[in-house]
């Protein structure tokens, strides 16, 4: 079971800079107020010395000899920390984004065990949040859900809490801003838990904004990243869990009524079931040939979406009009032309050939299908909830 960790002086402030000048030593002042451990890493910043800007703060100051990424310097910092007999890390932004009064959220919850990580939650209800992060906020909080099944409030927020000695057990292929998506899945796949404290979020007008984050580099790494760790989730291999959690036996034999239940309540935001409606439709569309109902039951389960709803919904795709469509547009791609001779001996005799044009078509309307039913179920699961909450206000 986890355990407490409550001495104080075991948890470090950590400051990833590069490039930050003219705000680290506000930053690092504001930490050092708060904790007694402070730890900032350059990595490899080219604006300013560091070392002169941090002059007469009690901190400690490590230094990457070129630019590894910010997710090189956290490890880095864990390295250290744990050769200090560190418990707990709390990183915070170098650019002033964050307001260092707020580590005070994160003691109690750090105080009450040790096998979590704690996100800090921006409040974006302020001025001069782009847009960008809104949506970037919403895209990484999707993509940790597809990956983990798990959903929190704000995975992009770079104001966290690391539990040292799992951090060190873990491995990573990120190094950049990638690492704070992956480190998220990884946790939860280990078996931490993902706890939030609110936070408030200074953005500056956007002429005076410094950021390190590379538009193109750093979301083809994220990409990347996530097609990654959705790949591992699919693959049906156990993963290695540092935290055991008890949870409740809901298998079929022991507690059928239980059970079913679940099936049926699992996953029931308008999200989840527009999700799961588009995946039973995706694999219903493709050939796979009285194997339906099987991959579907495995994608939705590995992803955590509901069974029921990814199942039923594979059954709009029943023959023989979907894959006759598939059929059409397969073998126009192949010949040029629609098929118009529909007779026996085109469909039967010539079976081969009208499982390639299925499969051909189907890489086509899959898609197509799959995003008209979701977006419907979207809509109209977003409808109902919103009428049931007037309803019940």
């Amino acid at each position: 079971m986890p355990q407490a960790c409550n001495v104080t002086g075991h948890i470090w402030c950590v400051v990833p800079v590069y490039n930050n000048g003219a705000t680290v030593r506000d930053i690092a002042s504001g930490c050092r107020s708060i904790l007694k451990n402070v730890l900032v890493v350059d990595d490899g910043s080219t604006d300013a010395d560091i070392s002169k800007l941090l002059s007469g703060l009690d901190v400690v100051l490590l230094k990457h000899d070129k630019n590894l990424g910010k997710g090189r310097a956290i490890l880095t910092a864990a390295e250290y920390i744990d050769s200090r007999g560190g418990k707990y890390m709390i990183t915070i932004d170098a650019d002033g984004q964050h307001n260092p009064e707020d580590i005070r959220k994160f003691l109690p919850l750090i105080n009450e065990d040790d096998a979590s990580v704690i996100i800090g939650s921006r409040d974006f209800n302020t001025e001069n949040v782009p847009e960008k992060s809104r949506f970037g906020r919403k895209f990484a909080n999707f993509w940790l859900r597809i990956e983990t099944g798990v959903y929190t409030d704000d995975c992009q927020s770079g104001f966290r809490a690391y539990p040292i000695k799992y951090l060190k057990q873990m491995k990573f292929r990120g190094s950049h801003y990638d690492f704070e998506a992956e480190v998220l899945a990884r946790a939860v796949w280990a078996g931490l838990c993902l706890r939030t404290v609110p936070i408030s979020v200074y953005y500056p007008k956007p002429e005076e904004r410094v950021s390190s984050f590379r538009p193109f580099l750093d979301n083809l790494r994220l990409s990347h990243t996530h097609a990654m760790l959705v790949g591992r989730r699919l693959l049906p291999i156990p993963h290695k869990r540092l935290v055991s959690r008890k949870s409740p036996d809901l298998t079929l034999l022991r507690h059928p009524t239980k059970f079913i239940k679940m099936l049926l309540r699992e996953n029931l935001t308008p999200g989840g079931l527009a999700f799961a409606s588009a995946v039973g439709i995706f694999f219903g569309v493709l050939p796979l040939l009285f194997a339906h109902s099987i991959v579907i039951l495995y994608v939705a389960s590995r992803l955590r979406l509901n069974k029921v709803v990814a199942v039923n919904a594979q059954h709009i795709c029943m023959p023989p009009f979907i894959p006759a469509v598939c059929i059409e547009v397969g073998y126009f791609l192949r010949w040029g032309h629609w098929l118009s001779d529909i007779s026996f001996a085109t469909v039967f005799k010539q079976f081969p050939d009208r499982l390639i044009e299925w499969l051909l078509g189907s890489l086509i309307v899959a898609p197509l299908a799959s995003f008209l039913v979701g977006g419907s179920v979207y809509f109209v699961a977003s409808v109902f909830r919103r009428k049931s909450f007037n309803e019940a206000g």
